[in-house]
């Protein structure tokens, strides 16, 4: 192979990397914008944090929640309005018992760059703590596409199905925070 083809094939490689490390940031910064209360330092409320997330999508990107559990649960929001809509109803509207603590734990990841395209598959778990006591574990997988706009990568599709649901013992968390550390100066 010739010094030209070397250095080609290295730099084609390195972007490769590179786009895998973006991509896995995106999500993991999603993931962390969603999380019960909400960790980002300035975020004062639900619709900062939904501006933050859709910062993450691109203006044609698709949400959706897929499979025999998630399909009529999630439904599927196409467009950043309908993004912008689900979020509202799920942070907007109050709830009770009221949503106390939620954390998302990324595993399993596979990242598929196709030059300015990507796929990406995880798994996710999550445990949720509500108001009344109750508490349940869910895990979904993810399956999840990504462009580069502007130098950027974006989300186009959030695809989301149930793995499992979990009902957790009552008092199975008893220390976790009415607020985050991070989001103090």
């Amino acid at each position: 192979m010739s010094l030209e083809a070397t250095i080609a094939d290295l730099a084609r490689r390195v972007g490769v990397l590179e786009a895998e490390a973006e991509i896995r940031r995106v999500q993991a910064r999603y993931m962390f914008l969603c999380d019960t209360p909400c960790p980002e330092f300035g975020v004062l409320d639900d619709d900062q944090r939904i501006d933050r997330i859709l910062e993450l999508y691109t203006e044609d990107a698709v949400w959706e929640g897929v499979g025999e559990y998630y399909d009529g649960q999630f439904g599927r929001a196409e467009g950043a309005a309908a993004i912008r809509a689900h979020f509202q109803r799920f942070w907007g509207e109050k709830k009770d018992p009221e949503l106390l603590l939620n954390a998302h734990y990324l595993t399993s990841e596979q990242i598929h760059v196709d030059g300015e395209e990507a796929s990406g598959q995880w798994i996710h778990v999550q445990p949720w703590l509500f108001s009344d006591g109750t508490a349940l574990l869910r895990s979904s997988r993810l399956n999840n596409a990504f462009r580069r706009t502007g130098g950027t990568w974006k989300i186009t599709r959030t695809r989301t199905e149930n793995v499992f649901i979990a009902p957790l013992a009552p008092g199975w968390a008893s220390a976790y925070p009415s607020a985050s550390a991070l989001m103090e100066p």
